[in-house]
């Protein structure tokens, strides 16, 4: 079975190119499987048919794994068998017509108004450290930008004169307007501070450690628990949860879907409906009573 797996890990890597993650997702699934296989059935991984997977996806629930866990699995396992089917090592594909189960849509995780404004007051920006780390939390919570936009970030995506930050997606442009709270601290952090630890005055990227280089998404990632740590607010805040708050503040607000979407980057607006479930039906109501033409 080796030489199998083996060939499949070699075309998923050179020929399909995908990312060395997703790779050792898949062969951890497939050994899972395989593993699953030795132990509770008398065929190999070439002789399975679908009853087989059923029963192993069955397994794995009753072994208390999530849905979205069992749905990787049952991907993973299709690419492989797919493989085979391909390469005439197998005559069927025993994950056809298999569907992932339902995963359940959670509410995300989002800070109130009132907590937003106690991390975002903790730094104070008198000093490089303070002033960088006012000006990206404001940034960020003011914008909904993802972690990996905000450390690739130049100095020359800000424009202050128009007050909106432009994004290049590969061939499209994302602008976001921007506030006036974050384009002030914006600009402290900038003019006042910035230029202190800056070693290569041709280095663009606007947040920067005390290096000088550019900020790394584990540097954002320890700033975020650094002042998460300063608060008395009982709730798990990373960085995605001021981009979740933003949206979900902006939709309480009557923001519509639409514009909601196109600020965060979505490609699908199915994915921009989950900040729905963190709406209490008190506000959505009063939302849709404010906004809705016959409401």
């Amino acid at each position: 079975m080796d030489v199998f797996i083996n060939q499949f890990l070699d075309y998923i890597k050179n020929e399909k190119e995908l990312s060395r993650n997703t790779q050792e997702s898949y062969l951890r699934d497939i050994d899972q499987f395989n593993n699953y296989l030795s132990k509770y059935s008398s065929v190999d991984l070439i002789n399975v048919n679908k009853t087989i997977v059923i029963t192993y996806l069955v397994y794995l629930q009753k072994n208390g794994k999530s849905a979205s866990t069992i749905s990787r699995n049952l991907a993973s396992l299709r690419s492989f068998y797919q493989y085979l089917l391909n390469n005439g090592v197998t005559n069927i594909d025993p994950t056809n017509n298999l569907h992932s189960p339902k995963q359940e849509k959670k509410a995300p995780n989002i800070l109130t108004l009132k907590e937003v404004d106690k991390l975002l007051s903790i730094p104070k920006p008198n000093k490089f450290k303070g002033a960088r780390d006012k000006a990206m939390l404001e940034l960020l919570y003011a914008t909904g930008l993802r972690v990996s936009e905000i450390i690739l970030l130049d100095i020359d995506n800000i424009n202050f004169k128009f007050s909106n930050i432009t994004l290049e997606e590969n061939s499209d442009i994302r602008i976001i307007p921007l506030g006036r709270t974050a384009l002030n601290y914006l600009k402290i952090y900038i003019n006042k501070y910035r230029n202190e630890v800056l070693k290569d005055t041709e280095e663009k990227a606007l947040f920067i450690n005390y290096q000088g280089k550019r900020l790394t998404r584990q540097g954002l990632w320890k700033i975020i628990k650094y002042y998460t740590d300063k608060t008395n607010i009982n709730k798990k805040i990373t960085p995605n949860t001021l981009r979740d708050s933003f949206a979900v503040h902006l939709l309480q607000n009557g923001a519509d879907l639409k514009s909601v979407q196109k600020i965060l980057g979505h490609s699908d607006i199915s994915t921009t409906q989950k900040y729905f479930f963190a709406i209490d039906d008190k506000k959505l109501k009063e939302v849709y009573n404010n906004t809705h033409p016959r409401a």
